[in-house]
């Protein structure tokens, strides 16, 4: 129901028009089209999480939700987007870590603050770094890629799905604890980096499982080392990197739901609880676990202090390896 300004003045109290106004954001929460902007090109394992949790997500608010995909400028317009979208929970954000903490790490104005324009909703996914490489690359083991790249200086290079991306991030941070150097080819996402793996063009790719779990299995590429505390059941083959000799390389990824600031409570409790509830079955675990990823909730809480946390640990990365904004 639409009210204009001057029944709202014609209504009985100042209270009512207040509590009139302040229902509209949440009615229209309650019956729209929910849209999830995905900050990456198809393919990638953002992409992978929102389709993942759109369709139970619908299911649950009896609402049609729908992903859309906005690509580029290191996932700063997809993000932007909803910074600026209407806070009435029809426009979320499904982000990547990467982007969250990554880009704000390197790009001084994005045009939006993560920490000031955005309220979390709701943890999705874990998912720790698997390094691949092209079959051309004579290394077995994440030590014996290293050894190779310390031996043929200039010859090696790594795709990530842009500047500030966790692959960016976390191969520098790499690079920096095991003194050896490789040339960073950013893509506009996992997707198009993964095909230049695949050709050959570039020849090392450290990204989350899902993706590429399918070229790793059929021996397309081969994946050399986890980078998580422990084996993933999924890939039980893969060794961890303290187990091939790189102790204390431990990077995860996360992908998590966000709302623009401004958002009514009732609208984000509601999602939070929807999102949990999807995130929390063992059919969602189930096909994020056979992705080499891990399914995990968080309170909106804990994920603002995480938020927060790894944005410090990542700027002090990327002033470490003097990575400037594209």
């Amino acid at each position: 129901m639409l009210f204009n300004r001057r029944r709202l003045l014609g209504a009985a109290s100042l209270g009512l028009a207040g509590a009139l106004l302040g229902a509209i954001p949440v009615a229209r929460a309650q019956s729209g089209t929910i849209t999830l902007i995905v900050p990456t090109a198809p393919a990638g394992s953002t992409d992978f999480a929102a389709r993942l949790v759109a369709e139970p997500l619908a299911k649950r608010l009896g609402q049609n939700v729908v992903v859309e995909n906005r690509a580029g400028a290191n996932g700063a317009i997809g993000t932007g987007a909803v910074a600026r979208a209407r806070p009435d929970g029809t426009t979320l954000l499904v982000q990547y870590s990467g982007y969250h903490v990554g880009t704000p790490a390197i790009v001084p104005n994005l045009g939006y603050d993560v920490r000031k324009d955005f309220v979390p909703i709701a943890l999705l996914m874990d998912a720790p770094q698997v390094v691949f490489v092209h079959p051309s690359v004579p290394a077995r083991t994440a030590a014996e890629l290293v050894a190779y790249a310390k031996a043929h200086p200039g010859q090696l290079n790594y795709a990530s799905a842009g500047n500030g991306s966790m692959q960016h991030l976390g191969t520098e941070l790499w690079k920096q604890q095991a003194g050896f150097d490789m040339a960073h080819v950013p893509y506009r996402g996992t997707g198009p980096a993964t095909q230049d793996l695949l050709a050959g063009r570039v020849q090392v790719l450290m990204t989350t499982p899902p993706p590429l779990m399918p070229y790793a299995k059929d021996g397309t590429l081969r994946a050399l080392a986890i980078t998580s505390a422990g084996r993933h059941p999924a890939l039980p083959e893969v060794p961890t990197m303290a187990e091939s000799g790189q102790p204390g390389m431990e990077v995860t990824a996360w992908f998590a739901v966000f709302a623009p600031a401004g958002t009514p409570e009732p609208v984000l409790k509601r999602l939070t609880e929807a999102v949990d509830a999807v995130v929390t079955t063992p059919e969602f675990r189930r096909r994020v676990e056979e992705q080499g990823a891990i399914a995990r909730s968080m309170t909106p809480e804990a994920l603002g202090q995480r938020v927060e946390k790894e944005l410090a640990e990542w700027t002090q990365v990327a002033r470490a390896a003097n990575i400037k904004p594209e």
